[in-house]
């Protein structure tokens, strides 16, 4: 089956419980919820611009455990960027995401050119067991980005997803999908939290 060229995938790594459903469904639909779920995989579409036209940011929520390595695998296959999130709470959850990078880097060959994103999620919670720094560090030792987000408290969760897009050299994507929005439109876009989902 031919991949379709208009679909970019994004796939979302990381512990049980670090928050990566909660990020992806505060970016996709404004929302949070305070229970926690665990997530077996779910999939997630976002109108987006990309190479002056439109496509689909798929957004792919992955197993926090390590139950379904074969699913782990096609997911890294079939992904052209990922997001490896760990919790500012959790040491743990920091360790946990050297196997899934070191799994990224075998299946992509090159990952020089792969847009990767390692996030330090929970920013808002003051029972911290990471500092930045140590993210910071991190994201150097891999050549990746480095960002810190809360999902709770919706801080920098459209600017990952948007800085995510902008590590991509093959092709120029972006979240606008008008690239004519007007300054006050974008400030009353982003006070509102509004996503459009297909």
């Amino acid at each position: 089956m031919p991949e379709q060229s208009n679909d970019y995938r994004v796939v979302v790594f990381g512990a049980a419980g670090v928050g990566k459903s909660s990020l992806v469904l505060r970016f996709v639909r404004g929302t949070f919820r305070e229970t926690y779920v665990p997530t077996i995989e779910d999939t997630y579409r976002q109108v987006i611009s990309c190479d002056k036209s439109i496509c689909t940011l798929q957004i792919t929520d992955t197993t926090g455990s390590h139950q379904f390595p074969a699913m782990q695998r096609l997911s890294i296959s079939k992904g052209h960027a990922f997001i490896l999130v760990y919790s500012v709470t959790s040491r743990q959850s920091m360790e946990d995401l050297h196997p899934i990078f070191d799994q990224i880097c075998q299946i992509k060959g090159d990952i020089q050119k792969i847009p990767i994103m390692l996030v330090g999620n929970k920013s808002d919670d003051a029972q911290r067991e990471l500092d930045a720094s140590e993210g910071q560090a991190l994201a150097s030792k891999w050549k990746c980005a480095f960002m810190e987000t809360s999902a709770k408290m919706n801080y920098n969760v459209q600017e990952l997803f948007q800085e995510l897009l902008n590590l991509e050299q093959r092709r120029t994507v972006s979240l606008h999908v008008d690239g004519k929005k007007s300054k006050q439109q974008k400030k009353k876009d982003k006070l509102q939290g509004k996503c459009s989902v297909m």
